[in-house]
């Protein structure tokens, strides 16, 4: 059986239930999905900080989750539509790793121009700087934030559905884009709601695209480029971090 790890980079329970309910029912009942946690952290990444410190906390998942008596993955997912550590993973990872946005901007390239809606005005910038360093910006028209913050649409998703609606609309109407990313681990299972709510509003035709199923599309079909190394390590030696990270470095 294919294994598949799902690394959340926040320290939220919720978000990585999230996370395991929507990629288990993506892959099916031949691939085993295992969902891991931040062991330190901020409960949402919301700025610069939280970003920083949950690339380091993704990889000391990935370590801590290596050093477990479990089946190695085939694949590793991070669970952030922002990516935090997905170069460094990719790195010191014998096997493929993309994160939320890195396959949804994949995705949704395939339709043309798209936009992106998320929650957290912050994100905007983050999410723009992200796409210039995955070179994903040529198809990518603009990026619309909500004032309300992932974990806060996570909450109530009604009314998450209510406010994701309407600033789909406006992208599409004001940016002319052929698709839409619905990008955030909290907003997981919402795209089908908005879609539909969309078309309440007069805007059809234009696929609104789940992050987290894009990740897990990509993570169990895509044919990435063979991986840089033969085992899982770090290049360097570490002083003061993690055993599981120590263990791992060079």
């Amino acid at each position: 059986m294919r294994q598949l790890l799902v690394i959340n980079p926040n320290t939220s329970a919720h978000v990585s239930a999230l996370l395991q309910q929507h990629v288990q029912a993506a892959a099916g009942l031949h691939v085993a999905v295992r969902t891991v946690t931040a062991r330190f952290g901020a409960p949402y990444i919301a700025c610069e900080a939280s970003y920083a410190v949950a690339a380091h906390a993704a990889l000391d998942a990935w370590a801590h989750d290596l050093a477990q008596s479990r089946p190695r993955p085939d694949a590793v997912l991070i669970g952030c539509f922002g990516d935090p550590g997905l170069m460094a993973l990719r790195e010191s990872s014998p096997v493929p790793v993309t994160g939320l946005a890195e396959a949804s901007f994949v995705e949704a390239a395939r339709h043309g121009r798209y936009a992106i809606v998320t929650g957290g005005q912050r994100w905007g910038p983050m999410l723009q700087r992200l796409a210039q360093a995955l070179g994903q910006t040529q198809a990518l028209a603009g990026i619309h934030t909500v004032t309300a913050t992932g974990a806060q649409l996570a909450a109530d998703p009604v009314a998450a559905h209510a406010l994701l609606a309407p600033a789909c609309r406006d992208a599409v109407r004001q940016l002319g884009v052929q698709a839409v990313i619905l990008g955030g681990a909290g907003m997981a299972g919402m795209a089908a709601a908005v879609q539909s709510q969309l078309a309440m509003l007069g805007v059809s035709g234009v696929p609104v695209i789940d992050s987290v199923l894009a990740g897990a599309h990509w993570a169990l079909h895509a044919h990435p480029a063979p991986a840089q190394r033969q085992t899982p390590g770090f290049d360097v030696a570490w002083t003061g971090l993690s055993q599981e990270m120590a263990l791992l470095g060079a």
